[in-house]
């Protein structure tokens, strides 16, 4: 418990912290605005929230600013994205190992993301590209509220509350054999699905306005103005790459 303890005091050192909470998140369309309070009441709660949408819609700024506004706003957030992280690594960086579990492992062992998160947040980003094999140790720890380091014996006791995202259209993919059915129920407790952004085309004269500043800060740039015409173009555009894409364009123009 001592160990534990410290762990996650260095953890909030080491800065595995969420920056975003609801206020930085600028909307004003009804059917964003639902997805908003929904997400202020899953932070209310302790239950597993699975995020759905489509790449670019905001789904780490929903993540974050869940965790933010919990009772576990003060301990670690930690970000994971299954599909950035090779299959045959994605095991020793969940559940840590044990030294001397494999070659060129650290004599005295590594911890991994759930110990470093204990009493936190994980975010499971692309969930959806999670290897079946991790698939099942996941739905383990969900189901015993702990985890054996690789090369271990010993059960560790984590409580850490699991936030997944995936721009797939998760059902299906459960339908055609990629996914676990029994993890997808697991996870999918408070479901949130973010609109794209040419749902929410009232939206846009905001975002860019919002995104100008944001960015004018990070570029040391100056705008006095944004032409009516440059706002008309913007709102009659598809997005296919939704905020991400509209905040690049801005950024580039």
């Amino acid at each position: 418990q001592e160990i534990s303890r410290i762990r996650r005091i260095i953890n909030r050192v080491a800065g595995n912290r969420a920056q975003t909470v609801f206020s930085d998140i600028v909307g004003k369309n009804m059917q964003f605005l639902e997805c908003v309070e929904m997400a202020k009441r899953a932070a209310k709660t302790a239950s597993n929230v699975l995020l759905t949408g489509e790449s670019g819609t905001g789904k780490d700024l929903f993540s974050q600013a869940i965790h933010n506004a919990s009772t576990r706003m003060d301990e670690s957030y930690i970000a994971i994205n299954c599909a950035a992280i090779p299959r045959d690594l994605l095991g020793s960086e969940l559940f840590g190992y044990t030294g001397g579990a494999f070659t060129g492992a650290n004599r005295g062992g590594n911890p991994g993301k759930f110990e470093l998160a204990d009493h936190g947040t994980i975010f499971f980003d692309e969930i959806g590209e999670m290897p079946l094999e991790m698939q099942a140790s996941l739905l383990r720890v969900l189901e015993e509220k702990a985890i054996t380091r690789i090369g271990g014996r010993d059960s560790i006791s984590v409580d850490v509350r699991i936030i997944a995202a995936t721009n797939k259209a998760i059902e299906r993919e459960v339908e055609k054999g990629n996914f676990r059915y029994d993890l997808f129920y697991r996870l999918d407790v408070i479901s949130i699905k973010l609109p794209p952004l040419r749902e929410r085309r009232d939206d846009i004269p905001l975002l860019i306005e919002h995104l100008a500043r944001k960015i004018v800060g990070t570029l040391n740039k100056e705008i006095r103005r944004i032409d009516s015409g440059f706002i008309d173009v913007c709102i009659d555009c598809d997005w296919p790459g939704n905020i991400r894409e509209l905040q690049n364009m801005i950024e580039k123009a």
